[in-house]
């Protein structure tokens, strides 16, 4: 018996009823039409490629709806597979041109230019079928008699079996016509597995499937996989988009059962699991059991970003489809709420990373897009900021076109829109002639226009007085300027007694490296100079971390003004090496405290985004490493030799603008002492690079 699909939506949700499916012999698909049309299946897939929009001709066939169903198409009595059978329901699109008077009388005389009303509307409907991994389109040619035709009125419907798919999966469906008349239809359904349906006796690979769930523990979430112990098979995560393929995320081949941790903040509403036995032709299972989680849901709105495109572009950028609305909005300076405007922007869903050419005349910073989920303001960001500067205290005009050429202006403020001859109590309504007469001179910057509205940006500025605030703009600066000047140089004597802050980063290879390191540091806060490293804060880096604590040291030098230095070596280079080319962290280095690892999550974007020169310097040390084996992304910034270029590299050290630049000499002096004993043991030890038969620490 078919089971209507509305039934089905109830057996996967939470009803726990288990049902029946009707049952087709044979690997062939069919299709049948309702009474009146005929139609025809052609032999083999065609390709999917619906073009563009064309106008009818004159009466046309299109789809109008879509309807599923599950069926089972069995080859034996226990070889069956699911199969989804879909029926199109069609109407007539267009209408016949009627001649006119002349033309008529030449029709009724000529009994053979009635032909087209006793042919047949033919139709070449497409079906697309897409579930992961496979994909399929068939094309159907329906006809119908043109006499049977009323405009707008359906003429019948198409039942195509079917489409195989796994158990489990989402699919999804569309259809159109060749050529196509009009936006082609979709449908998205997620179907059962082995347990929501009476199939385990009839479809084999139910027999030995592995059974997934999904239990939680707290925050962490638990994929439990209830098998035997020989059972082999395959478990993938991948984030199902709508609005694009499929994107794999994971894959293990695994053996027996199995619990497989997932963290919460992995969870994303796309995120699917499809498991399958490891046999030849096995049917995938695919669940997606995070759709309604909040957690999933707040993690979407966490990662994405909206970003804004100049010259008047946005994109959002997000792992999954996300269900909101985009609008324009105008902020005004001195802070409030961002006003929102007529919908400018098309209220269908937002299209994830995928850039939108804003519908704009001009661009202007007080132009803000705003992304709202279920009424709820999720993301902001105004028009090209970093291009445009500041916001400006412009008046946003807005004009309303109505019937027989009536318009009407208005400002918008924060307690509405103002209509500009109002002689309201507000400052648009105080000088509401006076921009109107702005408007009307061309002194305001068209933002949009269109047939019903026009948006226009006035300036605030001709129309305030603003002699006497701007002498005491002038005076409160001034003040500002001298205060600013005490605090500068009391800062700079503070700073100059203290020293200024350096840390020092650096690849805890062996002993030997770290005593040499541990020199370096020792003669650097002897200029003076307030040194920070790890060798000095093992406790704190034990209980903090590796990357929380040295993500604190160096947020602290930076807002200080000192300077980061990286310590190259032949681990720290191979370290690089390995984040710059897989862009995910390395093996962990030797060493329980060992925090280089830890510091390329925060040093590596600074220098990708050119933040770098002024707060980081490199040095490496004579013997151990040669100059051509730092990355090239870290000589953006000074890299020195050590003790041969100490010189240079106190010099990078000290504050900037120090006015005693002739004790370097002697300060090079003082560090290379303390610096070159610790070196030459490291050298002369047996298997260092410096030895006999080694070259350096990097193959040269």
């Amino acid at each position: 018996m078919p089971v209507p699909w509305f039934l089905l939506s109830l057996a996967l949700g939470r009803s726990p009823m288990v049902l029946s499916l009707e049952r087709l012999v044979g690997p062939q698909d069919t299709a049948r039409c309702s009474p009146g049309l005929s139609c025809h299946l052609w032999d083999g897939d065609v390709l999917c490629l619906p073009g563009g929009i064309v106008s009818a001709p004159g009466p046309v066939l299109v789809p109008t709806r879509l309807q599923t169903e599950l069926v089972l198409r069995c080859y034996r009595e226990t070889d069956c597979d699911l199969c989804v059978r879909v029926a199109i329901h069609l109407a007539v699109h267009g209408h016949w041109e009627e001649p006119d008077g002349e033309e008529k009388f030449g029709r009724a005389a000529d009994p053979e230019l009635e032909e087209p009303r006793n042919a047949f509307l033919q139709a070449q409907v497409v079906l697309s079928f897409q579930a992961y991994p496979t994909a399929r389109c068939v094309l159907l040619e329906v006809q119908v008699p043109a006499a049977l035709v009323q405009p707008g009125q359906p003429v019948g419907s198409v039942v195509f079996d079917c489409f195989e798919a796994a158990l489990g999966a989402e699919v999804r469906i569309w259809s159109y016509t060749q050529p196509r008349y009009q936006k082609e239809l979709n449908l998205t359904q997620h179907l059962p597995d082995c347990k929501g349906l009476e199939v385990r006796d009839s479809i084999q690979s139910c027999w030995a499937l592995p059974w997934l769930n999904v239990s939680a523990d707290g925050e962490d979430v638990h994929l439990v996989l209830d098998v035997s112990e020989e059972q082999r098979f395959g478990l993938s995560l991948y984030w199902n988009q709508v609005q694009g393929p499929t994107k794999p995320w994971w894959h293990r081949n695994l053996t027996g059962p199995q619990t497989i941790p997932l963290n919460h903040t992995d969870l994303f509403p796309c995120l699917c699991i499809q498991v399958w036995p490891l046999e030849p032709d096995s049917v995938r299972t695919s669940i997606c059991p995070f759709r309604e989680d909040p957690r999933a849901h707040r993690n979407l709105w966490r990662v994405a970003r909206l970003q804004l495109l100049p010259p008047r572009g946005w994109r959002l950028d997000a792992p999954c489809s996300l269900p909101a609305e985009a609008t324009l909005c105008w902020q005004a300076p001195g802070g409030g709420p961002c006003q929102s405007l007529v919908p400018l922007l098309p209220p269908a869903n937002v299209t994830i990373n995928k850039a939108v050419e804003l519908p704009l005349l001009n661009a202007h910073p007080n132009l803000c897009v705003q992304v709202s989920s279920w009424e709820k303001l999720q993301l902001q960001e105004c028009l090209w900021v970093d291009s445009l500067g500041p916001l400006k205290d412009d008046m946003l005009l807005v004009e309303t076109r109505g019937a027989h050429d009536n318009r009407a202006v208005c400002a918008l403020e924060p307690s509405g829109c103002t209509p500009l001859l109002s002689r309201a109590s507000t400052r648009a309504g105080r000088l509401g002639e006076q921009l109107l007469q702005g408007l009307q001179s061309g002194q305001c910057l068209p933002l949009w226009d269109d047939d019903l509205r026009a948006l226009w940006a006035c300036p605030m500025d001709k129309y305030v007085h603003q002699r006497w605030a701007l002498v005491w703009l002038a005076c409160l600066l001034f003040a500002a300027v001298l205060f600013l000047l005490f605090l500068f140089k009391k800062d700079r004597v503070k700073a100059a007694a203290r020293g200024r802050a350096a840390l020092l980063l650096y690849s805890a290879e062996d002993s030997g490296f770290e005593r040499l390191v541990g020199a370096l540091a020792s003669a650097l806060c002897q200029l003076p100079l307030r040194v920070a490293v790890d060798l000095w804060s093992r406790r704190e880096l034990s209980a903090q971390g590796p990357l929380a604590w040295l993500h604190a040291q160096r947020r602290q030098t930076l807002q200080e003004g000192g300077v980061v230095v990286l310590l190259f070596s032949p681990g720290a280079v191979a370290l690089c090496r390995e984040w710059l080319q897989d862009g995910a962290p390395a093996p962990a280095p030797q060493g329980a405290h060992d925090a280089f690892a830890a510091s390329l999550s925060c040093v590596l974007p600074d220098f990708l985004q050119g933040r770098a020169p002024g707060r980081y310097v490199g040095a490496y040390f004579d013997g151990l490493l040669h100059s051509e084996a730092v990355p090239a992304l870290f000589r953006s910034v000074p890299v020195f030799s050590l003790p041969s270029q100490l010189p240079g590299f106190l010099g990078a050290l000290q504050e900037p603008g120090d006015p005693r630049p002739g004790l370097l000499g002697e300060r090079a002096r003082q560090v290379s002492r303390a610096l070159q004993p610790a070196l030459d043991q490291l050298l002369r030890a047996p298997g260092a690079p410096g030895a006999p038969g080694h070259g350096t620490r990097d193959g040269t």
